[in-house]
């Protein structure tokens, strides 16, 4: 199950370990905007307001699991690169123990606060009953979520990138089904599809668990439950580097949250339009998320192995596809703008007022495509301090800051939070590349 990622073609190498992650995270994306196409063609604005605000909740709480479990991958991969396995068994009985943990937690915390929650969020009055159902069901499955982020930080970190694929592939073809009959044909509307979401997860992650339990002693981790205890000497590191990691992704999540309440007060055909923004920028997001996960796996093993020669042209061949990629995005997006719109709703509302997510979105997609190699260098190479300068910097500072600017200080609204969340995209470029330069990162 070990893969050596420090030998060979660099571009090879990382192409094929990033293809599996891309179209992994391309249907995981696809399943997760499946809930607002469906929802949205059967009842409109109010639906898709709700499954915005709903899902950017989840969002938020999924990108915590997400930090500590790429901050695990890391550590498991710098350890197979340095070839010791006792420490790599150790960190995923951690894993397991403390996020599981976690997630229990989180979701006792969201289902006491639901209430307050969507009234901070200035949720509109027509969706407020169908943001409740979807928030309530969604957070009741957050364990099953951060469950399946834990197996496959455990795989990527190995070098094996293609059974994270298979399981996230089986959950959104369940999960589209699954819509279909729930909302569709039995008319469980928002509810319906917030079910079909969990259930989805919940057989994902039960069967990445049984894969890597029927291959236990390829990597050495037994599954008894003496394994699973938390060793002080592994949480720490863990911790360390998950905090600042779990805070930068949680950061960026958050701001966007706020954002969503900031265009909440414009009424439920802005909120709607809002989770458009979000759910295309997700998708274009998806091939960025494969090039840093795969290339922050192959930064971390070669400099557990010392081979920092590789480091830059790691970097190189993300910076090429990725441009490469987000430049025929943006030709798309302006050359069929209403058929991509109309894939979420025919509310002539929504459709009317879609063109004006088009400039931030192509600013979006090049800030996206520019800090694909700084994250991976910063999150390979295991720099707590910068990752949580970038948190700061990007998730709360300027993100927040420029749509404050643009939507109350310049009188934008709406349009100045979309522009000003593009905008805080470029600064983990910035950020990366001094760190680069400055060599630190052999360190």
């Amino acid at each position: 199950m070990v893969r050596d990622l420090t030998n060979g073609s660099v571009t090879r190498q990382l192409l094929a370990f990033a293809f599996p992650l891309f179209v992994s995270n391309a249907l995981q994306a696809v399943y997760n905007m499946v809930d607002m196409i469906i929802v949205g063609q059967v009842l409109g604005g109010p639906g898709m307001s709700a499954v915005s605000i709903g899902g950017d909740l989840l969002h938020l709480l999924t990108f915590v699991s997400m930090g500590f479990a790429s901050a695990g991958q890391v550590i498991i991969a710098r350890n197979v690169g340095a070839g010791r396995m006792k420490e790599v068994s150790q960190t995923i009985g951690t894993l397991f123990s403390f996020l599981l943990g976690v997630s229990v937690i989180l979701s006792g915390l969201c289902f006491a606060l639901r209430g307050p929650i969507l009234r901070a969020l200035n949720t509109p009055n027509e969706s407020y009953s169908y943001a409740m159902d979807y928030l309530v069901t969604c957070v009741c499955g957050l364990v099953f979520i951060y469950g399946y982020n834990i197996v496959s930080a455990i795989l990527r970190g190995m070098g094996d990138s293609r059974r994270p694929f298979v399981f996230v592939g089986v959950a959104a073809v369940l999960n589209i089904i699954l819509d279909y009959v729930f909302v569709v044909i039995a008319g469980m509307e928002v509810f319906g599809a917030a079910l079909a979401t969990v259930l989805s997860q919940g057989v994902s992650f039960v069967s990445s668990l049984v894969y890597l339990y029927i291959k236990r002693e390829s990597f050495g981790f037994d599954f008894r439950i003496r394994s699973f205890a938390i060793r002080s000497q592994t949480l720490r590191p863990l911790v360390l580097l998950g905090v600042p990691m779990a805070i930068q992704s949680a950061a960026v999540s958050f701001s966007k949250v706020l954002l969503i309440s900031w265009i909440n007060l414009e009424g439920v055909v802005y909120s709607a339009l809002g989770g458009v923004y979000n759910k295309i920028n997700t998708i274009a997001a998806v091939f960025s998320m494969a090039f840093v996960t795969a290339g922050a796996s192959m930064i971390g093993q070669n400099l557990g192995a010392k081979k920092y020669e590789r480091v830059p042209r790691i970097m190189l061949t993300i910076a090429v596809c990725c441009t490469a990629m987000y430049t025929g995005f943006t030709v798309l997006v302006l050359l069929i703008p209403d058929e991509i719109f109309r894939v979420f709703t025919s509310d002539p509302a929504v459709i009317t007022l879609a063109p004006v997510l088009l400039a931030p979105m192509v600013m979006n997609f090049y800030g996206t495509a520019t800090r694909s190699f700084s994250f991976a260098l910063i999150n390979g190479s295991g720099n707590t301090k910068l990752n949580l300068a970038i948190a700061l910097v990007d998730g709360i500072v300027m993100r927040i800051g420029f749509a404050a600017l643009l939507c109350f200080g310049l009188g934008m609204g709406s349009r100045g939070c979309w522009f000003g969340d593009a905008a805080a995209g470029f600064m983990p470029l910035v950020i990366g590349m001094a760190f680069f330069i400055s060599g630190r990162w052999k360190r």
